[in-house]
């Protein structure tokens, strides 16, 4: 069963669509919109024309975790909409002083219309949406990274034509990667699978979830320690680096356990002829990938990373304008 032929309930409005913290908590009929969105205004923007309905809207971003393309994307799309941004770094406010989450959110929410946050914990973000009368958005947490899959949707479906069926190889870290696209597979009836050494695969509950979900759209989550057996047959393989930011300590250590996991030329030989390779960026070349694949002709990640920014244009027009 597709993800259009899903159960009705699944179309319902989400957990908490008054946010955009995780996947997971919009419907899927949202999901779908806000990609038909980002290709709409993808569209319009490569004809030359800028829709400029947020004239007037002030987005804040928090950052905690450095960033290129989160902060990037988001600035030039505000901007692009016809709104302004303003980059606030967590030590240049009371946070870094000890006012509260409840404190700050709830005064922003008086001089700015929607907060993106990049942080590490996720139950951070969970405290500003709760107590923020604006709309929160997750730039990444150490949990979920929603609004870089949502990217990566946006380009699988420009790339396979569909996402219902397409089935998706993320090799490496079980982490904020792989949760969301536990999420976003499972939603939209894709067959991910998750290959990770042993010990670093994707949490417990959100593969319970998720497996539970698909059952109902037609996809499928499979979670291994073969590299080889999640590759076989995909249309899209994935990664992300070995060490993520606050793991840089463990970062020998990743190198030794991960060594097998590496997306190179013969573990892609494994997936279909047309396979496109993604990779959310930064990357290590030598580590997770080797350069010959993310330099090579089946590597979309430019593309990818363009798609950021329309992604990010229409998450924010969905939650400011409801559309």
């Amino acid at each position: 069963m597709s993800s259009t032929q899903a159960s009705p309930a699944l179309y319902n409005k989400g957990v908490n669509e008054n946010h955009f913290l995780t996947i997971g908590e919009w419907s899927i009929q949202t999901i779908e919109h806000v990609l038909e969105q980002a290709q709409v205004l993808k569209e319009k923007q490569q004809n030359g024309i800028l829709q400029t309905n947020l004239n007037g809207k002030i987005l804040g971003m928090i950052f905690e975790k450095s960033s290129t393309r989160t902060r990037v994307s988001f600035e030039a799309g505000m901007l692009q909409l016809g709104g302004d941004a303003i980059n606030l770094k967590s030590d240049d406010l009371q946070l870094g002083r000890g006012e509260t989450v409840e404190d700050t959110a709830k005064v922003l929410s008086q001089y700015v219309d929607v907060l993106m946050i990049r942080t590490f914990g996720h139950e951070t973000i969970e405290q500003f949406a709760e107590a923020a009368d604006i709309p929160v958005i997750n730039g990444l947490t150490d949990l979920h990274h929603p609004t870089q899959v949502m990217a990566d949707l946006l380009t699988i479906k420009e790339k396979k034509g569909a996402l219902a069926g397409v089935k998706v190889a993320y090799v490496g870290d079980g982490n904020n990667m792989a949760h969301s696209f536990i999420e976003a597979a499972s939603k939209m009836g894709m067959h991910l699978s998750v290959a990770s050494p042993s010990g670093y695969e994707p949490d417990k509950s959100i593969v319970q979830e998720g497996k539970a979900l698909a059952e109902q759209t037609g996809g499928s989550i499979t979670i291994t320690n073969n590299a080889k057996e999640a590759v076989t047959g995909a249309d899209v393989i994935t990664t992300d680096v070995w060490a993520s930011m606050g793991q840089e300590e463990q970062q020998q250590e990743r190198l030794d356990v991960f060594s097998s996991f590496q997306v190179n030329e013969e573990l892609c030989a494994y997936a279909k002829e047309d396979y496109v390779f993604m990779h959310c960026l930064p990357a290590h070349r030598g580590e997770e990938v080797t350069a010959d694949i993310i330099d090579g002709v089946h590597s979309v990640v430019f593309e990818e990373a363009q798609n950021r920014l329309h992604a990010q244009k229409a998450i924010l027009t969905y939650l400011l304008l409801g559309h």
